[in-house]
């Protein structure tokens, strides 16, 4: 079945999570975006499942949420699985008639979820499986508290699998509290940029941006992601970009659902040869064509580089990552150089363009150690209202 969907060799995080999570085991896996860490937990979920109840998918994006259904779907599917998906902007009525089809899958953003669990229309009892995929990223946008709420939910005994791309003592804390001897898997130290990412740094003004930004979109032929601080920047740029006669489209959170995805889809098609984003995205989109990241702006956090620059030279492909920062941004380089452990090659434009900051060699770090079953019937995830109720 894998074979003919073209998954022949497994990445390193799926060599290394799947036959422990095949037998039942919890799980703590660190590993990139675009890793392929949506099988390591997939295929042992679909295989854990033969033995009937339960999995619930945990993401914090909407986006992300889709990524996992598309790619859960095709393979649940032909072993009689149904999935549901209950995300944000999407109608609560239509989540609850996918309910009626008893999916065995249940892949949700947590505030989305936590709104059926205060409403009485799902239950988790029958949960046996609990994955909580980007779990780092699901703690820095304030889902704590909903996490925390769907934990006091779902069953004590159950298999666990946690994904982040880093490690810091929130989520070691959830770990030691809520999973059972897990074993931790680590693939890559945290800040590692993918290896084909080809990474430049122009230094330039402010008002320099813009015009540095058309001579570059007019030198790239392929997709191009451009990053954005803010919604309103985001948009500013679209509206430039566009102006400058290249098909864009732009995805942030003052988008609806609808407008989001056609973005998205579009850029996937090729409709939109641009997209530009906000950080929603630097997790958010599984798109294995992109050919150049560009940061018009540099993140406020130093591994959102490593998320953004990580959505191109994926599968074993080349890329490239072009950063635009400002002569006073010394420091917010030399922190993203520090975590990447390396320096990012500085290059001159036809505009304007400040001296150079003096590029200074970071430590190199030592190489890390090497390291279907019968169907069931089940009752439903919906929770009868009088029989049911809040716990």
């Amino acid at each position: 079945m894998l074979g003919e969907r073209g998954f022949s060799i497994p990445t390193p995080i799926q060599h290394q999570a799947i036959p422990p999570s095949l037998e039942g085991k919890d799980v703590v896996g660190i590993a990139q975006t675009g890793t392929g860490k949506t099988l390591a937990f997939g295929i042992p979920l679909l295989q854990n499942l033969g033995n009937g109840g339960r999995a619930l998918v945990v993401l914090p994006t909407r986006e992300l949420a889709a990524q996992v259904e598309e790619t859960l779907h095709p393979l649940a599917q032909e072993l009689g699985i149904h999935t549901a998906v209950f995300i944000g902007g999407a109608s609560m009525q239509r989540q609850r008639e996918m309910l009626r089809r008893n999916p065995r899958i249940l892949i949700a953003t947590p505030g989305r979820l936590n709104d059926h669990l205060e409403q009485g229309t799902v239950t988790l009892r029958e949960v046996k499986i609990l994955v909580l995929d980007e779990a780092d990223r699901m703690l820095d946008m304030g889902f704590k508290p909903q996490i925390e709420r769907i934990l006091r939910h779902v069953p004590q005994e159950r298999q666990t699998m946690l994904f982040s791309a880093t490690m810091p003592p929130e989520i070691l804390r959830l770990a030691s509290r809520h999973m059972r001897s897990p074993l931790r898997i680590e693939v890559a130290p945290a800040g590692t940029a993918a290896e084909k990412v080809e990474q430049e740094l122009f230094i330039v003004r402010r008002e320099e941006k813009l015009p540095l930004l058309g001579s570059i979109l007019q030198e790239q032929k392929g997709s191009v992601l451009i990053f954005s601080r803010t919604k309103y920047g985001a948009r500013k740029i679209t509206r430039a970009v566009q102006s400058m006669g290249h098909s864009a489209a732009e995805m942030h959170a003052n988008r609806s659902q609808s407008q989001r995805k056609e973005a998205l889809e579009g850029f996937k098609s090729g409709k939109y040869r641009i997209l530009v984003a906000t950080d929603i995205a630097s997790r958010g989109i599984d798109v294995s064509n992109i050919t150049v990241v560009i940061n018009f702006d540099l993140p406020d956090d130093p591994s959102d580089y490593v998320h953004r620059i990580g959505r191109t030279a994926r599968a074993g492909k080349e890329g490239r990552a072009i950063s635009f920062a400002t002569p006073e941004q010394t420091s917010n380089i030399r922190d993203i150089e520090r975590l990447i452990r390396a320096p990012i090659r500085r290059r001159s434009s036809s505009v304007t363009v400040h001296p150079t900051l003096p590029t200074h060699t970071a430590p190199t770090p030592s190489a890390p150690p090497h390291h279907s079953g019968p169907r069931h019937r089940h009752r439903s995830w919906g929770r009868s209202r009088h029989r049911g109720g809040r716990r």
